[in-house]
Formats: structure tokens, sequence, C-alpha cells
């Protein structure tokens, strides 16, 4: 590791980006906030300035990916199908076996240009992690109770609000069917399930749960045109794919395979019709899965996709921004200020930096649902 590298792990740094990213997050969910007051009279100006605003704080995450640990991401798609990446709205699935697949899957939508308005499927706890919950709930991504009813209303109501967006602006609906991360456990319960039922055994993904896809399918349909199909795989050897090793500069490399799927292919004449399909297109990922650890890549040409330098240039706005005021209070603070105005600076510090590491926390595979257990389950066996 050279001296460079050895910096990036050292913590006044790490504090340095937590405070970044903290002080810049405040400031964009306040103007979020603010723009509520637009809402009920132009929908669409709302969701514009919205779109900016969370690309404004999101674009973190791919300025500490592409050019902070200089991941790199390796695109595989059809000559064909990336004429059209980045202008239409797409309902992308993905595999999600590792704590920073998500990463990934930004940095390709920020070098498309679908980053700032890019949704998510994710559990009702997300919207209240500091910041970037926030900022999921302003950017009106769906939030689920695992609760079928409910969640059912929310997504027919949701997708609504996604058809609504104004020309230019096209939104990416990032859906991930097997609702959880994929660690150890959770297959050997994914493969109770397929054994159980008589589905292919998958070996290296969960088996989907399909109702909210179902739901999805009912409500693009007429209204988006594709399904995004993504399988992401980070090479073996080296590093653990996780947040923190992004955050300490190391380097690592993904690979992302992804294809187009037309809404109106996928059958919807039932549910279990449509379920069905869900788990063949997944023993499809399995498969492409096992390819690439057979042969270090997946099949398809390569497509070099250049990194833009907006996430740089906004993160080199915000450090200055944010940094120079703090700095000269600093500096202010240890020559003249008081023993109490010292101790609360160090106080505010130690709390910034447990915030960031909630927000680490939520990226990690132990942070994850239980497969197939619903709310209650837990409770029902005890009572068993």
């Amino acid at each position: 590791m050279g001296i460079i590298g050895q910096i990036k792990t050292l913590l006044p740094v790490q504090l340095l980006i937590s405070y970044i990213f903290i002080g810049s997050g405040l400031v964009v969910t306040f103007l979020m906030l603010c723009s509520c007051i637009i809402w009920p009279f132009n929908k669409h100006l709302y969701r514009k300035i919205n779109v900016n605003l969370a690309y404004a704080h999101w674009s973190q995450f791919t300025f500490l990916g592409q050019w902070w640990s200089r991941m790199k991401v390796i695109l595989y798609i059809s000559d064909e199908d990336v004429k059209y990446i980045g202008k239409e709205h797409n309902m992308t699935m993905m595999n999600h076996k590792y704590d920073i697949d998500w990463l990934a899957a930004w940095i390709i939508a920020e070098r498309f240009g679908l980053l700032g308005n890019t949704k998510i499927y994710g559990k009702q706890v997300l919207k209240y992690v500091p910041l970037i919950g926030w900022a999921w709930y302003f950017t009106e991504s769906i939030f689920l109770k695992r609760q079928w009813e409910h969640d059912k209303r929310i997504i027919q109501k949701d997708l609504q609000q996604a058809c609504d967006y104004p020309e230019g602006y096209y939104v990416t609906l990032l859906l991930f069917p097997e609702g959880t991360r994929y660690t150890k456990k959770k297959h050997e319960a994914s493969l109770e399930v397929c054994r159980a039922k008589g589905y292919p055994e998958l070996k290296h993904v969960l088996l989907p749960r399909p109702k909210g896809f179902i739901v999805s399918m009912h409500g693009l349909k007429g209204h988006f045109k594709v399904i995004i199909n993504c399988t992401v795989a980070f090479e073996r050897k080296g590093l653990a794919p996780t947040l923190k090793n992004v955050l300490h500069g190391k380097q690592l490399v993904a690979h992302f395979h992804a294809e187009r799927i037309f809404i109106d292919d996928v059958p919807i004449e039932s549910d279990e019709v449509c379920a069905q399909w869900l788990r063949e297109l997944f023993k499809k990922k399995d498969d492409l899965y096992e390819e690439f650890l057979q042969t270090g890549r997946f099949p398809g040409p390569i497509h070099e996709v250049p990194k833009r330098h907006y996430d740089l240039i906004l993160y080199i706005f915000w450090t200055i921004v944010l940094c120079v005021p703090l700095f000269w209070y600093l500096v202010g603070l240890f020559i003249a200020g008081t023993l109490t105005q010292q101790i609360s600076a160090v106080c505010i510090t130690v709390l910034a930096s447990a915030i960031v590491r909630l927000m680490i926390g939520v990226t990690e595979i132990e942070k994850g649902s239980q497969y197939g257990e619903e709310p209650g389950d837990k409770a029902n066996k005890k009572a068993e």
C-alpha cells in the first residue's frame, strides 16, 4: 500500500468524508423539504428539482466508488441494448449477493445519466435512515412493510406516480426480487422451499419472491417499456466488496451483465404464470453466475462506458463549501475557544462518526431480513 493509500484509511480522513456527506445531506434534504411547497401546484417541477437535488447528494457514493477507490465496473451488454440505456423508463432487477452490488448499479446509472431519478423498493425502515433514507422518501421510492395487502396498495399507488414524469426525466425502479441479501443461512432456507415445491434448485441466488413483481408488471404495462435484467458479480480474489473497503480507498472489480426484456413479453394472465416466468429468469441468472465462476467473466460483448466528471466536480464543490468554514472555525476554536466549546466539538465529531457507521451498517449483509419470514413469524414460532 502506498502513502496515498495509507492516508485514505486514516481516521481524520474518514471523519472528513463523513462530515462532507452529512453536511451536504442536511443541505440537500432541507431543500427537498422546502420544495414540498411546490408539490400541490406543479408536481413535474417538484420532481425535476428533486431529481437534481438527489444527484447532488447520491453522486458522493459514485465519486467514492469511481474516483476515490478507483472501482472498476465492467459492463456486459449487447450492442443493440446499450443504445437504449438512459433513454427510456425501466425497471432494473438485480441479484442481491453483496453489500455493495447496489453501488455497482449506481455507478452504471451515473454514467448513463440516470442516478438522480433512481428509486428503490425498500423496507419501510429505510426511509428513516438519516439523509439517504430521507432523500429516498422525497424522491418517492417505494417503501414496504412486508404485509402483503398493505404493500399491494402501496405499490399500485406509487407506480402511478412513477409513470408521471416530465419528458426527458427517465425513471429507474430498482427491484431486488429476492427481497434480502444472500447469505448461507438464507440460501439453505431458499433451497428448502425449492425442494418442497419442486422448483429447480438455485446455487448462487435466492428463490425470488414474486408478489411485488407481479403487481409491478400489472402497473407498469403500457407505461414502462422494459426490464433491465442485471446480474452482478465481484471478483473472488482480493478484498471483500464492502462499503468500508470503498471508503478506505481499496480498489474492487465488479462485473455487471445487463439485458433488456420487454415488459409486454412478461406473461400476466395469471399470478402463477407470472411467478413461473420470474423463477425461470432467476434460474438463468443462476446459470449465468455459475458461468462467471468458471470463466471469470460473463458472456457477451464488453462496453466501456466512460466516467463522467459531474460527481467529481460536485464533490470538489461540497468539499470547498463545507471544509473552508470548518477549518476556519476549528482553528479559532482550539486557539481561543472555551473548554466547553472544545468538548462539544469532540462530541459532535463522535456523533457524526456514529451516524455514518449506522448508514454503513444498513449496507451490510448481516443486517438483511430473514429469508422467507414475514413480520410476526418469530412471535408465531415462539407461541407454537
